[in-house]
């Protein structure tokens, strides 16, 4: 095991590593940024080093810097969180020839699984539905081409991409030009890569991502599934789990498929595969994260698994000590993400409690909110027996959660947990307006 891990990233889930690496009896070193001086991760890590200016090309996204802080303070591993450099197969390289174990899957793994659209050729060999789709596309002609094979509408989508940056809906062929050169350019921008590709658009549907553990011996689990319809522009805001859309016999079968799957790609580590789920119960595969997902607290939650503490101990050669039989899915669990809607200082915060309540967050009072990074400040997550009561606990855990000196989403997330459609479960990725 290692005596010593770097966390290459911020706000609440370089503070969520921490504290898994304390309780696992690891030294920690924080990195931070000239605007996160004063934030919660550099205060509880046992060593903390500036590595440059508040953009987080200067920082969080500085390999050599990062690496060389690692050698520095003796750490053994790096931890990427997520986001920054968790699905960067340089730096994974970087870490290796470095003599750094990076904590998540080596560097060809990365690679061979990046490119979302030859994943989707390796996924197809495994048994599971994939979304009817293209490879990369080299011009305008060959996409207008493959859309008129598909049927519109369909999506083009950045092969290297994640989250709302690369993909466009195409409604109609007028529209493919103009989207393609705007989808390549986001891309190049956003990710070093600007190819891209075509799936057919399947609407109305639902978003369903299964969570999986998988060690270097052969041994791979699937932790169920969670339902992260609930989105705005592409972002996820409520993520739960078991989804309501999904009966026994429906999980069964995708949990085993998705176990399948995964040993036959060799995955090592903790990963999500993502599926649409259309009204006829259909599942089409997305894309995999070889990473771990912000949403993951919502599953560990449901099941008592720690995810990033088997994420380090995978990294570090220990086999999974409990079978696919040893999972439990019994009850619910949801998960509200609060964003900021402006920046500023954190006046007052107050965090709800009780039991099976918990607020994941770096926030403190004095904390000041940058425009440098992402707007999350905390994940609220609640679990109970029953939807009905996981529900009710949400909106009290809700009204309780207190932040001044910011605007957040706090009100919006009352509103779409109050709603019938909420309520009754039969909400999909339109609920907001979405695609």
């Amino acid at each position: 095991m290692f005596s010593k891990i770097l966390i290459a990233n911020r706000g609440e889930i370089a503070v969520r590593i921490i504290r898994a690496c304390k309780e696992m009896g690891i030294a920690t070193v924080a990195v931070y940024s000239q605007a996160d001086r004063e934030a919660l991760h550099v205060a509880l890590a046992d060593e903390s080093f500036c590595i440059g200016g508040p953009d987080a090309s200067d920082s969080y996204l500085n390999e050599n810097q990062i690496i060389s802080t690692a050698l520095l303070a003796g750490a053994q591993a790096i931890h990427p969180g997520y986001g920054f450099l968790s699905e960067n197969a340089h730096f994974a390289r970087l870490c290796q020839k470095n003599g750094l174990v990076f904590i998540g899957p080596g560097p060809s793994q990365m690679e061979r699984l990046s490119d979302k659209a030859a994943l989707k050729e390796l996924v197809r060999g495994t048994g599971l539905s994939v979304i009817p789709g293209t490879k990369a596309l080299s011009s305008v002609e060959e996409a207008r081409t493959a859309a008129k094979t598909i049927g519109y509408p369909v999506m083009l989508k950045a092969c290297a991409g994640g989250g709302d940056r690369g993909i466009r809906l195409i409604p109609s062929e007028n529209e493919l030009e103009e989207n393609w050169h705007q989808a390549a350019a986001e891309a190049l921008s956003a990710f070093g890569d600007g190819s891209l590709y075509l799936e057919k658009y399947i609407y109305p549907a639902r978003h369903v991502e299964l969570q999986i553990l998988a060690d270097e011996w052969g041994n791979a689990v699937c932790l169920g599934e969670r339902d992260c319809s609930i989105q705005q522009r592409n972002q996820k805001l409520i993520e739960e789990t078991p989804s309501p859309a999904v009966n026994y016999p429906q999980r069964k079968q995708l949990m085993s498929a998705a176990v399948e799957a995964v040993k036959k790609l060799g995955y090592i580590g903790a990963g999500t595969l993502e599926f649409l789920l259309d009204r006829a119960g259909n599942f089409w595969f997305m894309e995999m994260n070889v990473r771990l997902q912000v949403e993951h607290c919502v599953t560990e939650m449901l099941t008592g698994i720690d995810l990033v503490k088997w994420q380090i101990r995978i990294a570090a050669g220990i086999p999974l000590d409990f079978s696919q039989e040893d999972v439990r899915l019994n009850g619910s669990a949801i998960e509200c993400r609060v964003n900021a809607r402006s920046c500023g200082k954190v006046e007052l915060l107050h965090v709800p409690g009780g039991p099976a309540v918990r607020f994941d967050t770096s926030l403190m009072a004095g904390t000041q909110i940058t425009p440098y990074y992402d707007s999350l400040l905390g994940k609220l997550i609640v679990c109970a027996k029953t939807r009905e009561e996981t529900l009710r606990k949400l909106r009290a855990a809700l009204c309780e959660l207190v932040i001044q000196g910011v605007e957040t989403n706090l009100m919006q997330q009352l509103n779409i947990i109050g709603d019938d459609r909420f309520i009754s479960g039969s909400y999909d990725l339109t609920f907001l307006g979405g695609r």
